[in-house]
């Protein structure tokens, strides 16, 4: 075993088992936890930054920094981590975000600040989990865990409401996440009766998904959406993430919108396609519709809200409506557009929920009835703000066009299965947000001064921690806005390799090939290919 293997293992343990040793430090003393969450966090991102060195991008399509090693062998469970240029970015994505979370709830937190930093740092550990697992229970085990942390978050240091919001985020995520495990078990049997031996491995797992018949592939495509689909939130499962938003604290909501919705888009992406391409292919436009709703209706919600936070929260439905709708155009703009929407809506839609944090610690409200004009109170404030809104909204030259951009591209283009209706109806959406975002601006940033009342005290703009803060996410918007090049040529081949079991369905549709009873064969998933005949 090399030393690059042990890098995953070690992104997973060490702020997992740092965060619990915790718990020793003595009672009152706030100030070490968060200074040792933000050393802990920072030493994983700079371990992240050695396992992009080591990671070979000249095979980005290839699971590499594998670690595997028996776990229950008696049911073949494994502990198996692996990392293609997918499943890296969104890691590096995590690991980036933590610390400037962290950095950035210094003076939020009031009290009980060891068991805040505790959670914050198991839930990091559970989300590169995720990431990295190539193993089907690893992943559940991982997938689940998220639930805790965040569910102590919310339930303990959010607002008045708390209680009410954690408990629901719990149950809806709880409940959709069980028929998701009822349909992989479901393909791990089906592995056993096709002569194997159990095992979780999810390449596997893959191959025999590919033995299913299409009736029984929609079946496992529904139980995989129950749970991927609450946790993107696709409509019309999604009445759980406005309350998760406006009642979480700052840093639950930037965590929550920068990576954990990501943990939906990617069990689609990673189990959806590969494992049922005859249903995906089927359903793909059903599935376009819901995406496309949630698209509009949550931008037209947007567009009357009144608290700044539920406007940014319901946002992130729309945004990610265009995630989705992406990934199900199956071709690589569409699904490249697709993973680059989840790293750039991590990115600004994070950034905005610190932007509005900073504003209720000064303020102590969210109401946009409340205030106007703040740009002559809190220039450098404002100056983040109308960037980060003008990197959501999708400006030409910021990251969230290029995701923006080739979504739309992708399902223009694919008319095998979606086409140029499904592209203009999502592209309504990108109106309504250019709308509802500069309303925002408009009223917040702009216009006549109007300040609640601070009793006295007297409000200070940005200062030096929260300028730290908020930098390295405007620099990252700029970089991915105007050169996003590598990160798309290095998602391409991981892309192809998701999507190929579906472009084999709609090839084997287009010449009409025979197929028994609608099983897609191992020859046509291996042999299958996006490139011209020409071009091979």
């Amino acid at each position: 075993m090399d030393n690059a293997s042990l890098i995953l293992p070690l992104l997973v343990l060490i702020p997992l088992l740092c965060g619990f040793a915790m718990v020793l430090l003595p009672k009152g003393r706030g100030d070490i936890a968060k200074v040792m969450a933000l050393g802990i966090s920072t030493g994983v991102f700079v371990l992240s930054l050695f396992a992009c060195y080591a990671f070979d991008w000249s095979r980005a399509g290839d699971m590499q920094l594998v670690f595997n090693s028996p776990w229950v062998d008696a049911v073949g469970v494994r502990a198996h981590l692996a990392v293609d240029s997918i499943s890296l970015h969104l890691v590096m994505l995590t690991t980036f975000l933590m610390p400037i979370t962290i950095l950035g709830s210094f003076k939020a937190v009031k009290e009980r600040h060891t068991e805040f930093y505790l959670w914050l740092l198991v839930l990091q550990a559970a989300m590169i989990g995720v990431f990295c697992a190539r193993d089907l229970i690893l992943f559940y085990i991982c997938f689940e865990l998220t639930l805790v942390p965040l569910y102590f978050l919310i339930g303990i240091f959010g607002s008045a409401n708390r209680s009410w919001a954690s408990i629901k985020f719990f149950i809806f995520t709880l409940t959709g996440s069980v028929f998701t495990f009822a349909g992989v078990l479901y393909v791990a049997w089906f592995n056993t009766t096709l002569g194997n031996m159990w095992t979780f491995d999810i390449a596997t797992l893959y191959e025999a998904a590919l033995q299913l018949s299409g009736t029984q592939q929609a079946w496992v495509l529904v139980a995989l959406l129950c749970g991927f689909a609450v946790k993107v939130p696709l409509f019309p499962v999604h009445t759980w993430l406005p309350l998760a938003h406006t009642e979480a604290p700052t840093s639950g909501s930037v965590i929550l919108a920068g990576v954990l919705l990501k943990l939906g888009t990617y069990g689609l992406l990673r189990f959806a396609l590969p494992m049922a391409p005859i249903a995906v292919v089927e359903y793909a436009p059903v599935i376009a519709v819901f995406s496309i709703i949630g698209i509009i209706y949550a931008a037209l919600v947007c567009w009357v809200q009144e608290d700044v936070k539920k406007l940014v929260a319901y946002s992130s439905i729309s945004h990610l409506g265009f995630c989705v709708l992406g990934m199900f155009a199956l071709n690589v703009a569409g699904v490249g557009g697709s993973v680059m929407y989840m790293i750039n809506h991590g990115l600004s839609t994070g950034a905005l929920f610190l932007c509005v944090g900073m504003i209720y610690e000064r303020y102590h409200t969210r109401d946009m009835n409340a205030m106007s004009g703040l740009a002559k109170r809190l220039p450098i404030w404002a100056t983040f703000f109308v960037f980060f809104c003008m990197a959501s909204v999708g400006l030409p030259g910021l990251n969230g066009f290029v995701g923006e951009f080739l979504t739309i591209l992708g399902t223009f283009t694919a008319t095998d299965v979606l086409g140029i209706g499904y592209a203009a109806a999502a592209a309504l959406g990108l109106i309504l947000a250019a709308i509802y975002i500069l309303y925002m601006v408009g009223r917040v940033v702009f216009g006549p001064v109007k300040e609640p009342d601070t009793h006295g005290e007297k409000v200070k703009d940005l200062s030096t921690r929260e300028i730290g803060t908020l930098l390295p996410l405007a620099v990252m918007c700029i970089v991915l806005g105007v050169y996003p090049t590598p990160w798309l040529r290095s998602l391409e081949p991981a892309i192809e390799d998701v999507i190929r079991p579906a472009r084999a369905v709609l090839a084997a549709q287009d010449v009409k090939a025979p197929q028994v009873d609608g099983h897609v064969s191992n020859f046509e998933f291996r042999t299958s290919s996006l490139l011209p005949e020409a071009a091979q």
